[in-house]
């Protein structure tokens, strides 16, 4: 495969970290540089692509609000830092993204988040729907609670977790570097730009260098380790210099940059994971009409589950049969067991009547979903 181009994308996730936002010495956003990326974000989303932003800054913003001394923060200093900073941050976005009449929305994710399986799917369904709606993300890692234990540690892997989350199918890492150099460009010796990557290996890793400036948790090690995050889900990736204003643009014109390639897309990386990673908690048999349903396509609703087996909670994965015990395939299931068997051979329109609560209209979304036969 030749170099990607940026057209050849639809949903994309946009990473910016606190360096190519955040003016250090004056401790405030760099206005011209983040219109410019504006600019960049709302021609695409104009384009009918779908925008997710990873946005760092909240400390670095903090720290300034509050007149915090330079050097290293204890962690409560940090948390405190964030809590200020994510408001500055929340409003910068929202009033950039605001001139082109784009609605922004904040969400601060914590590791478990895109960890375990109940809250993946709140977030991810919350995302969803922003981007349904035409809003534009802007997500950051929740800072004010996250420790060292509980922590991504940098946005970098953020990122690439969201995108396998979301199945975008492209992350663009905005960095201080314009890519992957087989030796560390700035030692003064020779230093060549690796363009392309069609897999991470042992030798790509060592050619990772360390962190670049003050404000940035990760280097290019973190990028490296998003790549491998980001390509084995199926999303490729690409690391770009966001010292140049538009730097989105600059990429769709032939910068230089590296593109990380994956030999997979986001759905088929997602079923895999579906189908072999997952260890199923219960059973869900269903009815002929069900089946032939599923094989069109479609979701399973209520209406065609005949009987629910096992223990098991929204998120997780359940083992799909036909009426004669054969396996039709494994899903993650949208109903806690309980309220499963509450609802099945019901229509959909009654779960509201019968649950007391307005659940999702499918037992499994075909999204969530992979047959035995794909």
């Amino acid at each position: 495969m030749n170099r990607p181009r940026l057209a050849d994308f639809r949903r994309i996730v946009v990473k910016i970290g606190s360096s190519l936002l955040i003016d250090a010495a004056a401790g405030r956003v760099k206005e011209a540089w983040l219109a410019s990326l504006v600019e960049d974000i709302a021609r695409l989303h104009g384009e009918n692509r779908q925008l997710i932003v990873v946005s760092s800054g909240a400390i670095a913003l903090g720290r300034s609000l509050l007149k915090l001394p330079r050097g290293a923060l204890k962690l409560e200093d940090s948390q405190a830092a964030a809590a200020v900073g994510q408001i500055a941050l929340a409003r910068t976005w929202s009033e950039a993204l605001g001139a082109h009449g784009i609605s922004a929305g904040q969400i601060l994710l914590t590791l478990g988040d895109t960890e375990e399986r109940r809250r993946y799917l709140n977030a991810r369904a919350t995302i969803g729907k922003l981007l349904e709606w035409r809003a534009i993300p802007v997500i950051n890692e929740n800072d004010t609670v996250a420790t060292t234990e509980i922590r991504y540690g940098d946005n970098d892997r953020l990122a690439a977790r969201v995108a396998t989350m979301m199945s975008a199918d492209l992350v663009v890492l905005l960095s201080d570097v314009d890519g992957l150099y087989d030796a560390p460009p700035s030692e003064g010796r020779s230093a060549n730009l690796v363009p392309l990557v069609r897999r991470v290996t042992p030798e790509i890793e060592a050619m990772a260098g360390s962190a670049g400036s003050e404000l940035s948790r990760g280097g290019m090690q973190t990028k490296i380790e998003a790549a491998k995050i980001a390509t084995t889900a199926g999303t490729h990736l690409v690391i770009a210099s966001g010292k140049v204003e538009h730097p989105l643009r600059a990429i769709a014109e032939g910068a230089r940059c590296t593109w990380f390639l994956t030999p997979a897309n986001p759905v088929t990386a997602r079923k895999k994971w579906i189908a072999g990673s997952l260890e199923p908690k219960g059973t869900l048999t269903i009815d002929a009409g069900a089946v032939a349903a599923l094989r069109r396509g479609k979701s399973l609703l209520p209406a065609g589950v005949i009987r629910v087996d096992g223990t098991f909670a929204r998120g997780d994965a359940v083992v799909v049969r036909g009426p004669d015990g054969d396996e039709i395939g494994r899903g993650l299931v949208a109903y806690d067991a309980e309220d499963a068997e509450k609802i099945r051979g019901k229509s959909s329109s009654d779960i509201l009547t019968i649950l007391g609560f307005a659940g999702r209209s499918e037992m499994i979304h075909r999204d969530d979903l992979v047959l035995a036969r794909e």
